[in-house]
């Protein structure tokens, strides 16, 4: 059943906070994309730590742009979970609260995994006061970077669970389309079936990424998109979120 609330914010509010989720949507993607494409597949060689090291060195300002990057990405993050709050909470408040937590958590491991980009750092610029010689301190550096990854994975499997009950919420909401509900369950489902190959099958993992998270890419793009230009469907939306009869009669 639908959650009716007598504080429901107004049509035009709610389109508003809808192209306000778009930009920040718009943003995180960006930012991800050039994160993971431009910076870290430029100066992360696979398999080979002293490679990735020198690369790092070399262009140590461009990583640190990176991490600087993916912080930014996280406060937006932040600030977008609350406006999927607002605008899915008229569907079902109590499912909304569940994506929330699992948004929550999820953007706290990202946290922790974009820590270990910057701690990535420490061996290659002060390994020698450290006591590590040249080899101790790229390996450590390399282990960070997989440690990194391993831990974003983890926070995909929270946001994976967010997308699939967000989707869940877009199809059921009638001011949104059902089609960019099914996409984002259809993304949800793609990421927690990456982490999970990644865990039991790390040979299988590297045949099939980037290609798994194909589907998640569009679905997350579709509903930025849709965000940003069409929003809601401003009736459909007053419709769901007037108060009930039995609200107003108090």
């Amino acid at each position: 059943m639908p959650d009716h609330h007598q504080n429901a914010i107004g049509g035009k509010d709610a389109q508003r906070t809808a192209r306000i989720a778009g930009a920040l949507y718009l943003v995180i993607i960006v930012i991800g994309l050039l994160g993971e494409t431009v910076i870290r597949n430029s100066l992360v060689v696979a398999g080979n730590a002293a490679e990735t090291a020198q690369r790092i060195v070399a262009s140590e300002w461009l990583w640190r742009v990176g991490i600087a990057g993916q912080l930014l990405l996280l406060l937006c993050a932040v600030a977008m979970s609350l406006t999927w709050y607002v605008l899915l909470r008229p569907v079902n408040k109590h499912l909304t609260l569940l994506a929330m937590f699992f948004a929550l958590v999820s953007l706290a491991v990202e946290s922790v995994s974009t820590l270990q980009l910057q701690g990535a750092l420490t061996p290659l610029l002060s390994g020698a006061t450290l006591g590590m010689d040249l080899q101790q301190a790229q390996a450590t550096a390399y282990l960070a970077i997989v440690g990194h990854s391993h831990a974003f994975a983890v926070a995909l499997m929270f946001f994976g669970v967010e997308c699939i009950i967000i989707g869940h919420l877009i199809r059921k909401s009638g001011y949104f389309p059902p089609l960019i509900g099914a996409m984002m369950q259809l993304a949800g489902l793609c990421y927690l079936v990456n982490t999970f190959i990644m865990v039991l099958s790390p040979s299988l993992h590297a045949a099939v990424f980037p290609a798994i998270l194909v589907p998640s890419f569009f679905g997350e793009s579709a509903f930025c998109l849709c965000l940003l230009f069409k929003g809601i469907d401003i009736p459909a939306w007053e419709r769901m979120a007037a108060p009930s009869p039995s609200l107003n009669s108090h």
